[in-house]
């Protein structure tokens, strides 16, 4: 058939599929509608098969063609260092699994298009990827190979399972071991790799730094701000006008006593703390006052849409990626001790048992007489020696005051566990690293009554903001936490039954209270870390969203976040639709416009949080690797934190965990029991459990693949005298 008789009928075969009244059909039929002879089929079998595989028809598991969207779904492609994937569908529970012959040679994160070959009842659904729709990896890090006349880079992102050719002239001249980042130029097909062009060298893998600033990178973290956000920065004044200061005269809160209370490296300081106490009624005005970025950085500037790109700061274990320029997030926003600075303040009058029974919201103006650290706040409270550089007489005339906060702080604790509030205390890793970013040491850094005394405070605020702004009917943005997945529930159940704990529940629901119980159950014992961690993982994440669906983990009806603008994009949007309101109520067209701009909003920053979230994680894997080198051969006690089909990880007690591979294990056949979270070894009988201490050697340690390798001390018996 000649190109010119194939293309008509290319035509005519699109025009047939995408009539209202066409039917999917096989190949056969459809010839026969079309009067295609039967010596032709094969020509009308290769259109078919084109159309295919542009995307433009799709074609069902039985072979009837139709249009793409009759048969096919869009998802996000997630690879398998193994070779096949998974892909995550809107709307979809469970992820849908592609073998590794069926990927169709997508990379983790692409957009495809798959055909769901099959789907039974209680099982994974499995499908095929028949177009890429959108590449996520236009941009890789990698390490550098050099050939001869060519060179490759391997991806830093294991699941990237193929290398990236370069071709002479376009490395830069990188060398081998260069950590470069590399553009790709075309995705290859079944006989060709990637192919890409470096464009930056970060440095070689072992220069101080480079392990970090690749990670930035490879998560496109924005380093340094650009010179015209930096200008703009710049011409903010660095103190606060004194017009501006008396047109918040009605709210001038300076004559109050006022303190902020944070780590003893920060710098962006985004609250102060008031507190007054009727000693007659027992009632008290607790004043959380927030810093007023959205005076300096308004709507549709440069500085407005830089911190919409980043949503957030990213806090890494050597630097801060801040979301704002450093003269605004340390400077003029930042609430510095003896500084004027504009505010906006959340005053909540409490009883005597914790319940806030009246608010008001304001403009105002404030000036911190204190910056306190949290060591400095436990020292006083607990009559403790400060041993952090401070001079602890400096806070003795405010002890007072932090004693009165401790009580209100501790009965708005009280109040929020009564609800069913659930508290995951989970120790942080604290990793203190030289002046060249190796680490000197890691241990866990838990939260002490300071840190929570706080807390108390934001979240009593921010919960009344949500509330009062959930009940006039605006556009805003709430902070949500759903409920358990009931598949998830289910094995967490399964898995506190193995040492004797129970999860109340109503069907597929369960109240916070019921975890909250769990929680208290498992104080001191021996699985307390083991199920806070499971607990942790079977629940949802919580997110940013226009609709009010409540925060289960909190068993609040209203949350959002409001407490800190300087460092987080959704406090600083609700902080410019609450000043707008409070300047003479939103207009209808404002409304409109806060009800288009907000979805987007949420979005984004629910997006920029994870991606900051997970670049946090890999420079502590990465550290943590980098510690552990240093360790290969030695014993050490940990804690059996997970068990899987192919080994159990342990955590150490500085935090660090690691995996002991099934292979390896007493020279015995181990058999995983999941509904017990057990192995059981088939000749010995041996068992190991959650929550079991055991004796490690350490093996090896990757800082690629941020993977450690422990092997368990044969014949260890822990000394329980």
């Amino acid at each position: 058939m000649q190109q010119e008789q194939k293309e008509k009928l290319k035509k005519l075969v699109l025009e047939l599929i995408n009539d209202k009244i066409y039917v999917p059909m096989k190949t056969k039929e459809m010839a026969s509608l079309i009067g295609i002879p039967k010596a032709e089929r094969s020509t009308l079998q290769e259109i078919l098969d084109t159309l295919v595989s542009e995307g433009q028809i799709g074609v069902s598991v039985k072979g009837r063609y139709g249009k793409k969207e009759s048969f096919t779904t869009v998802g996000i492609f997630h690879a398998n260092l193994r070779g096949f994937g998974f892909v995550t569908i809107e709307g979809r529970d469970q992820d849908v699994f592609i073998p590794a012959e069926n990927t169709a040679r997508a990379l983790d994160g692409d957009k495809v298009r798959i055909l769901i070959t099959k789907e039974a009842s209680g099982q994974s659904a499995e499908g095929r990827v028949t177009q890429i729709l959108e590449h996520a990896n236009k941009e890789l890090v990698g390490i550098y190979r050099k050939n001869k006349n060519f060179g490759f880079v391997e991806p830093d992102n294991q699941k990237i399972l193929t290398d990236i050719f370069i071709p002479q002239g376009k490395d830069m001249r990188a060398v081998n071991g260069h950590k470069v980042m590399v553009r790709i130029v075309n995705y290859g097909d079944a006989h060709h790799k990637p192919e890409g062009i470096i464009t930056e060298i970060l440095g070689h893998i072992t220069d101080p730094g480079v392990d970090i600033l690749s990670i930035i990178r490879a998560y496109g973290l924005p380093e340094t701000f650009p010179k015209d956000i930096m200008e703009a920065a710049a011409s903010i004044p660095e103190t606060v006008p004194a017009e501006a200061i008396a047109r918040r005269s009605a709210h001038d809160f300076r004559n109050l006593t006022t303190v902020t209370i944070d780590g003893e490296d920060a710098k962006d300081l985004d609250d102060a703390i008031s507190l007054e106490k009727d000693l007659k009624t027992g009632f008290y005005r607790l004043y959380v006052h927030i810093a007023d970025v959205s005076e300096y950085v308004k709507e549709h500037t440069l500085l407005d849409q830089e911190a919409l790109n980043r949503g957030t700061s990213v806090y890494l274990v050597d630097r801060v990626i801040p979301m704002l320029p450093r003269a605004l997030s340390n400077g003029i926003c930042s609430l510095n001790e003896g500084e004027d600075r504009l505010t906006l303040s959340c005053i909540m009058d409490i009883d005597p048992q914790g319940t806030i029974v009246g608010h008001e919201i304001c403009e105002s103006v404030i000036r911190s007489d204190k910056r306190m650290s949290y060591s400095g706040v436990h020292a006083v409270l607990n009559d403790t020696e400060l041993n952090n550089g401070e001079d602890k007489t400096s806070y003795l005339p405010f002890r007072d005051l932090l004693f009165r906060m401790r009580e209100l702080a501790e009965l708005l604790r009280k109040k929020r566990y009564a609800r069913g509030g659930i508290d995951f205390d989970f120790p942080e890793s604290k990793i203190e690293l030289d002046e060249r970013g190796h680490v000197v040491k890691i241990y866990p850094y838990s939260r002490n009554e300071s840190n929570m005394l706080i807390e108390d405070f934001m979240l009593a605020a921010n919960e009344t903001v949500a509330e009062d702004y959930f009940w006039q009917q605006l556009p805003f943005l709430y902070r949500v936490h759903e409920k358990p997945d009931p598949e998830k529930l289910r094995q967490l159940e399964l898995m506190v039954e193995n040492f004797g704990h129970v999860i109340h529940h109503k069907g597929d629901e369960v109240h916070p209270k019921e975890i909250q119980k769990l929680l208290d159950s498992i104080v001191g014992t021996p699985e307390e870390a083991v199920i806070q961690t499971m607990t942790l993982r079977s629940m949802k994440q919580a997110r940013y969203s226009t609709e009010n669906s409540g925060h289960f983990g909190l068993a609040a009806k209203y949350y959002t976040h409001f407490t800190s603008p300087i460092r987080r994009y959704p406090d600083l949007q609700i902080h410019r639709i609450i000043k707008e309101n409070l300047r003479g109520g939103l207009r209808p067209r404002r409304i409109e416009h806060y009800r288009e701009l907000l979805p987007g909003v949420a979005d984004r920053s629910s997006t920029l949080e994870r991606r900051a979230d997970e670049a946090e994680r890999e420079t502590n894997k990465l550290k943590k690797c980098e510690y552990i080198q240093h360790h290969i051969g030695e014993e050490f006690t940990g804690i059996i934190s997970g068990i899987t089909n192919y080994g159990i990880y342990v955590e150490l007690p500085n935090t660090v965990e690691g995996m002991v591979a099934l292979r390896l294990m007493d020279s015995d056949f181990y058999t995983f029991h999941p509904d017990k979270y057990e192995l059981v070894g088939e000749r010995t009988g041996k068992v190991y459990r959650l929550g079991d201490t055991v004796r490690i050697s350490v093996m090896n340690a990757d800082r690629l693949t941020r993977t450690i390798d422990f092997m368990l001390v044969p014949d260890w018996k822990q000394d329980l005298t």
